[in-house]
């Protein structure tokens, strides 16, 4: 298969390019080289999608198959797509559950309503468009490719090389020990994909021309907040001891939920980390143990966290505060 992949560098679309090289198929990356670095045997072509001229050089060759992994925007999203349509058999748009509004019930799945936004050509990206542009870049993917596109819509992405700290911190948070300020109730699920997971079987989809939307996170089975932190407690043998700050006292501090305190949201929230993924399962999704997630991302990020320092949690003064707060 001659595989074209628009990024590629960076979290998602370096493991993809791995996952794809290692099934055999020639890879090639589109993007500006500013980010990241590509895989041992993939080619990489550098230019700017937003600019015609530098897709140019992307329509002048024929591919199997093409997966955009960097798309935001519905305009740039469009002029890759239809420029792409006539040399392309299938086209795989990456995508988010964050189309889905906060207010989603639990177990929503690929039907239910997305977000809407108004004039989304002239908005601009942010935390409170974000979702929303994404669903207008699906309509302009299948448009531009009828019956030849595939979309996924991924949770929250982990595993190394993941550049949001947000599963991240929990691993080497436990690996210091003590009093841990955990958010929450510990029964209340969480969901997330290992980004290993995700770009291995994406490519399987790819490989059988799948056509379609796919909600895309894990595990198969619910999974608690106190779980995930038990089991980073067990990799680390650190001794730690979980202390779970309510929601009212995390609330009434003015913690930012899910990055300040990763992945955490207010109960009220019913539908978030309760998406429903029936259909990925069906198929072929799997997922490895979450113990060979957290080490791996632990052993990753170990390495690293000297000098790129952790871009989600609490500061390790409020982290103090609030823990003092809980008597602790």
């Amino acid at each position: 298969m001659k595989l074209l992949l628009l990024g590629g560098t960076v979290f998602l679309g370096r493991h993809l390019a791995a996952a794809a090289l290692a099934a055999g198929h020639t890879v090639t990356l589109f993007n500006r080289g500013r980010s990241g670095h590509p895989p041992a045997g993939a080619t990489t072509i550098t230019g700017d999608r937003t600019v015609t001229t530098d897709l140019a050089a992307l329509a002048a060759q024929s591919w199997d198959a093409v997966i955009d992994t960097c798309g935001y925007l519905p305009k740039v999203v469009r002029l890759s797509a239809e420029l792409l349509a006539p040399v392309t058999a299938h086209y795989t748009f990456i995508s988010t559950i964050s189309v889905y509004p906060l207010s989603a019930p639990p177990g929503a799945d690929e039907s239910y309503p997305v977000e809407r936004i108004d004039q989304p050509e002239e908005a601009a990206l942010s935390g409170e468009t974000y979702g929303a542009l994404k669903a207008v870049c699906e309509e302009a993917v299948a448009a531009a490719l009828p019956e030849r596109t595939l979309i996924i819509r991924p949770g929250l992405i982990v595993g190394p090389y993941d550049p949001s700290d947000r599963f991240s911190y929990w691993p080497l948070r436990c690996a210091l020990g003590g009093a841990i300020l955990c958010p929450g109730d510990p029964a209340e699920p969480v969901q997330f994909i290992d980004v290993r997971d995700l770009a291995a079987w994406i490519i399987r989809l790819v490989e059988k021309q799948t056509t379609g939307v796919f909600n895309a996170t894990g595990p198969a089975a619910p999974l608690s907040f106190g779980a995930l932190i038990d089991c980073c407690l067990a990799e680390t043998e650190s001794g730690g001891q979980p202390v779970w700050a309510p929601d009212s006292v995390l609330e009434d501090a003015q913690v930012a939920a899910y990055t300040e305190m990763p992945l955490w949201v207010p109960a009220s929230l019913t539908g978030f980390n309760r998406t429903a993924i029936d259909r990925a399962l069906a198929a072929g999704l799997t997922f490895r143990p979450l113990t060979e997630t957290v080490a791996d991302t632990l052993a990753w990020r170990q390495a690293t966290v000297a000098g790129h320092p952790l871009k989600a949690g609490p500061t390790a003064e409020k982290e103090r505060e609030l823990l003092a707060k809980l008597g602790r």
